[in-house]
């Protein structure tokens, strides 16, 4: 394998990173990627080019366990130093989080065939981008100025199972796991802040399996050729997921939506200008 395709690994993996957590549609960025990097190289066949995907997309996914890993210990329970400091105060539970599962995994499983057939176009990815981007401007809009659950601790069950409402219409690409959930955690009177948190902690569970899934039924496409492309696409994601996690993490209750809603409007214009 030669320098350009290390390098187009990075870059995709840069892409991934910066765009998988963040919600701008990680779904609308590869399609502008895909024929620009992946479909001009032979070797990379659909099924190599979707597996390369699938591992990018675990670097991401490494990078959100890597942020919230004395959180993911705690929902576990593995800290037995804290143990008892835990279950003395209000704190978030995995039940919570398995609750905010159900509803966006109920749907998959039922229509995964149906969205992987019929949804999975550039003109339904220009629908999510821009129908999102009104969602998320509608939650800045009508967000409480002093909300009442200010950390991810204080959600309740029933927020969590709203926010697991919201993420459902995350199956439609383009519209963006964390632009749905975050927007939909502020309509509940969450802060920006805890909405993302929950929405970070609840997209790593349903991530990993059907990331893991997919991964089993492509394992014949980790071919020596193709396995530096992998592990390069793979690092780069995880480095430039980990650095946009933070970053955004540390500015969106200043920040909130708004500006991100706005770029999705003008990435979705820039999409049709390139393709209609």
């Amino acid at each position: 394998m030669d320098i350009i395709m290390i390098v187009k690994a990075i870059i995709l993996g840069i892409v991934e990173g910066l765009t998988e957590f963040a919600p701008v549609s990680s779904t609308g960025h590869m399609i502008i990627v895909d024929d620009m990097w992946l479909q001009s190289e032979q070797f990379l066949t659909k099924y190599v080019a979707n597996t390369f995907k699938i591992v990018i997309q675990l670097g991401s996914i490494l990078a959100v366990v890597v942020v919230f890993k004395d959180r993911f210990i705690d929902l576990l329970g593995l800290n037995k130093l804290k143990k008892e400091t835990i279950e003395s105060e209000k704190r978030l539970k995995l039940s919570q989080v398995i609750v905010g599962l159900i509803p966006a995994a109920v749907l998959g499983v039922l229509f995964e065939d149906y969205i992987d057939k019929y949804l999975f176009s550039i003109t339904t990815v220009l629908i999510g981008l821009v129908v999102g981007a009104i969602l998320m401007i509608l939650a800045d809009r009508f967000s409480s100025k002093d909300p009442m659950i200010q950390t991810v601790d204080q959600i309740t069950f029933k927020q969590a199972l709203f926010i697991g409402f919201f993420q459902c219409l995350s199956l439609w690409p383009g519209f963006s796991r964390s632009g749905s959930t975050i927007s939909g955690g502020v309509l509940l009177g969450m802060s920006h802040r805890a909405a993302a948190d929950f929405t970070f902690i609840m997209a790593v569970p349903i991530m990993v399996g059907a990331s893991g899934l997919s991964l089993l039924k492509n394992w014949q496409y980790f071919t020596f050729e193709a396995l530096p492309f992998f592990i390069v696409g793979f690092i780069s994601a995880f480095v430039f997921a980990l650095i946009s996690i933070r970053f955004f993490l540390k500015l969106i209750n200043r920040i909130k939506l708004v500006p991100f809603a706005i770029y999705r409007i003008v990435l979705a214009f820039a999409i049709y200008i390139v393709y209609f």
